[in-house]
């Protein structure tokens, strides 16, 4: 791998963001426009937002990959939903995925954030700590999202929080 550098997003990343959103994703929606790039502006324009969880990776001075988590909530306890996940298609498999996810959960964690939710891959997402959340008691907005809607509880996770899952509004419109 490249050495990349992993750093919170500024307001000149937002055009690389968005290529790097729609390279990614763009191919299992052609010839459709991919839904990710928008709803990445729109998380940013909600109250949701969460600055210090917007990561990119930056290789020779281009970015590569993003990733952010944003405000969501377990029944009435906050809690983040992460995604999208993004990384440019000629750096997939190099540990540019890894080394963002890795990023957004140390600084998550270090915040104090209690618990992490995703919909994902679940061969992807369990080599870094989730598992299916209903076996934490947090349960996925939709049903049918079944053990693709996984959890990862942090430092600072109360076994008590449960409830349903509520990812920031931008998400709903999906």
């Amino acid at each position: 791998m490249r050495t990349v550098l992993i750093r919170r997003e500024t307001s000149a990343d937002l055009d690389a963001i968005r290529t790097v959103t729609e390279e990614a994703f763009g191919p299992q929606y052609a010839p459709a426009r991919a839904p990710e790039p928008g709803l990445v502006d729109q998380l940013r324009a909600d109250a949701g937002w969460l600055p210090a969880l917007s990561l990119v990776a930056e290789a020779d001075g281009e970015i590569v990959g993003h990733v952010v988590c944003t405000r969501g909530r377990v029944g009435d306890s906050p809690a983040l939903g992460l995604g999208p996940l993004s990384v440019r298609p000629d750096h997939q498999r190099a540990g540019v995925g890894s080394a963002l996810m890795h990023a957004v959960l140390g600084a998550a964690d270090a915040l104090g954030e209690p618990l992490v939710a995703l919909l994902g891959d679940p061969g992807y997402y369990r080599r870094f700590g989730f598992q299916q959340a209903q076996e934490l008691g947090v349960l996925a907005p939709e049903p049918e999202w079944g053990g693709h809607f996984q959890a990862r509880a942090l430092t600072g996770y109360d076994p008590a929080m449960r409830g349903v899952f509520t990812y920031a509004e931008p998400f709903l419109s999906l």
